[in-house]
């Protein structure tokens, strides 16, 4: 649970965000002020199969209460030159617990709002309980609808069907042909009077920091105005479909709440089974990063398992959601959900490639990474020590129980096939060389995790042979040597190889002398017979990943390296600040921030590689296990409160104070602090 005091004065604009989801890739997400500061706000953001795709349906509510002659409001909004209302929604707590929830004072008049979308359901719940409200009071609610794909903005428009049918306690409306009809109720008597309006120029003020249009209009069908009075509770129910014929009534919200309540309820009791083991600050903090990790894991609208790599813009991406999976699924006892999802990925194999993201309804669109068939050798070793199926990272993984039949049927298919075409060599240059090293790419190509381009140019190129590839490879090739000794099948190298692996990945990336590696770490990226030098934290898998190609002393000087060059507060910087190509703010235009993205920005995600390394190289584990509590105590206690409430941001700034942005959810970010913690 989080709660946080709204009665201290806050700037008008108030950065800091809530988020709540569907499971089924949808959302609803707003400032504290519910007030929407970006074109991905809004109440009811659909995953749908048709359209497919997020669509932003209902943006937002304009809910008051009229008592005693005065109008006090719960959201607000900004247009051009004016806040309305123009003070401030009289806000005393957000509460962050079954879901977001916000209390209000009117005068005497307690007004506590809630938002709950029950899972797997094409419904948005919006609660008011209101206390001390004296006769005659009228909640009113304005519901404005954009009905647009998330990524764009809403413009008044010729084609929208404004006519609205008033149903039982509401109404009902198809705004355009093509697009799911929306139903809005109440759960106590009320009434709907039509009044069809455009409102121009709601503006998003994010959108103005990021370089994007920033304006919208969005349309009110009409208000829905709700007698209360004394202690009473009203349930707005919002529901979307493609069928929704005139003679099915919509469930009652009320019965929907307390079900959706109920399953939720089991799923903290599980949360905090699983966190048995830890208490105080840590504990709480595990329980929100729980609580954070099952927004990731969704049921795409045509049933297939898939994870979404960050709210409110990204969707579901290959690499991401194998980097993900270890933390969010076989760390946090979702192992049965993580295999699912490990599986249907598995599934999209092509010429030894994953897919690098996915369609809304979970359909592959693009094969153009060279790392992501290798993070599916990790994960697939995550999940066999977490079953007890593989031993724990160290020199040997070989298989140890009768549960293997689990990757072998399911999994060691599809790593043989990368394996193969690897080493015969498939599309994007992607192949192995003489002495056993991984190269990729060109220089049009980002096939790593640092991907960020302008202009069609990658920001950092990273084509020939990158560390981390060849030590994802090494790791990769180290497993499959145990895999087909376990299960009797021929091998697919020489007993020489390994070790001509480990030579040559030394050798090329470390180098024979100081002026080759004058840092006392490994370079990042060897290319056309010329390493680059450049201090990245790519090299921290070299240490982290369970089969490590370097020796001890290498790994701890890595360690070092990365601890003293990159590591801050939130995780780990991209570049060294001491190189001149280092970027520390990340802001402004989209081709401002691409070009700092891998260039200095922070990746929290990172922190689950470097605690592993610290781990394996520290003369005293029980204190390095003790440092790295503190330090995720230190960061959690300042972050699930400062930005996406309760969540892990995708990056911060280079430079202190380290301010966060991107996605204001991560899955990466949220799976690898669990994975961390799990390791402490």
């Amino acid at each position: 649970m989080i709660r946080i005091d709204l009665r201290e004065i806050r700037p008008p604009d108030d950065s800091r965000e809530w988020l709540e989801t569907d499971g089924r890739g949808g959302y609803a997400s707003s400032t504290l002020a519910n007030r929407h500061t970006r074109r991905y706000h809004g109440l009811l953001v659909a995953n749908l199969q048709t359209p497919e795709g997020r669509h932003l349906l209902l943006s937002k509510l304009e809910d008051s209460l009229l008592v005693g002659g005065e109008e006090h409001f719960f959201s607000s909004h900004r247009y051009p030159g004016v806040l309305f209302p123009p003070d401030q929604p009289v806000l005393e707590e957000f509460l962050l617990d079954f879901c977001p929830s916000f209390t209000s004072r009117a005068g005497r008049i307690t007004v506590k709002k809630s938002i709950l979308m029950p899972h797997g359901k094409e419904t948005l719940l919006v609660r008011y309980d209101l206390e001390r409200c004296p006769r005659g009071g009228i909640l009113r609610l304005k519901p404005f609808l954009a009905f647009r794909g998330h990524h764009e903005l809403a413009r008044e428009n010729d084609f929208l069907r404004g006519r609205a049918e008033g149903i039982e306690n509401g109404f009902r409306i198809e705004p355009y042909a093509g697009m799911p009809s929306l139903v809005v109720q109440t759960s106590r008597a009320s009434r709907f009077t039509p009044s069809p309006l455009w409102y121009n120029r709601f503006q998003y003020t994010e959108e103005r920091e990021r370089g994007f249009d920033w304006e919208e209009d969005l349309f009110l069908p009409g208000i829905i105005e709700v007698p209360v009075e004394r202690k009473c509770t009203v349930i707005l129910s919002v529901c979307y479909g493609d069928m929704m014929p005139h003679h099915v009534p919509v469930e009652n919200p009320t019965a929907i709440w307390k079900t959706e309540v109920i399953r939720r309820g089991r799923d903290q009791a599980a949360d905090k089974r699983e966190t048995g083991g830890f208490t105080g600050e840590d504990r709480e903090h595990l329980l929100a990063l729980l609580r954070a990790a099952r927004s990731f894991l969704i049921t795409t609208p045509s049933g297939r398992p898939a994870l979404i790599a960050g709210y409110p813009w990204f969707g579901s991406w290959g690499r991401d959601t194998l980097i993900s999976l270890p933390g969010l699924c076989f760390s946090t006892g979702r192992i049965a959900a993580g295999i699912e999802i490990l599986t249907e990925i598995g599934r999209h194999e092509r010429d030894g490639l994953l897919p690098n993201f996915f369609s809304g309804d979970g359909k592959p669109e693009a094969y153009n990474t060279v790392d992501s068939s290798l993070w599916y050798f990790w994960t697939v070793q995550n999940l066999g020590t977490r079953c007890g199926i593989v031993q724990e990272p160290g020199t040997r993984c070989g298989i140890m129980s009768p549960d293997k039949a689990l990757i072998r049927e399911r999994f060691w298919p599809v790593m043989k096939r990368i394996i193969r075409s690897f080493m015969d060599g498939t599309r994007f240059g992607i192949g192995m060389d003489t002495r056993g090293l991984l190269q990729a790419g060109d220089g049009q190509t980002a096939l790593t995790w640092m991907d960020a381009t302008v202009g069609g140019i990658p920001v950092t190129p990273r084509h020939g042979y990158p560390v981390e590839i060849n030590a994802l490879w090494y790791n990769a090739l180290c497993f499959t040597r145990d895999l087909t000794a376990e299960f009797g099948e021929p091998p697919f190298f020489d007993g020489d190889f390994i070790p001509l692996l480990r030579r040559s990945f030394r050798e090329t990336f470390w180098g024979h002398d100081a002026a080759s590696c004058p840092q006392g770490c490994l370079g990042d990226v060897f290319r056309d017979g010329v390493l680059d030098t450049a201090v990245r934290p790519n090299q921290i898998f070299a240490v982290s990943l369970p089969f490590s190609p370097l020796d001890p002393a290498e790994q701890t000087a890595v360690v070092r390296a990365v601890r003293e060059q990159l590591l801050v507060p939130c995780g780990l910087r991209t570049l060294s600040p001491a190189d001149p190509a280092y970027r520390g703010r990340y802001r402004g235009s989209p081709a401002e921030r691409d070009g700092a993205y891998h260039q200095g920005t922070v990746w929290p995600w990172l922190l689950g590689a470097f605690g592993e390394a610290a781990l394996r190289v520290a003369d005293d584990p029980k204190q390095e296990k003790e440092n790295l509590r503190q330090y995720l105590r230190t960061f959690l206690r300042q972050h699930l409160v400062e930005a996406g409430i309760g969540s892990v941001s995708e990056v911060f700034d280079g430079d202190a104070p380290h301010r966060p942005g991107g996605c204001i959810a991560q899955a990466w970010s949220v799976a690898e602090l669990l994975r961390l913690y799990t390791l402490l």
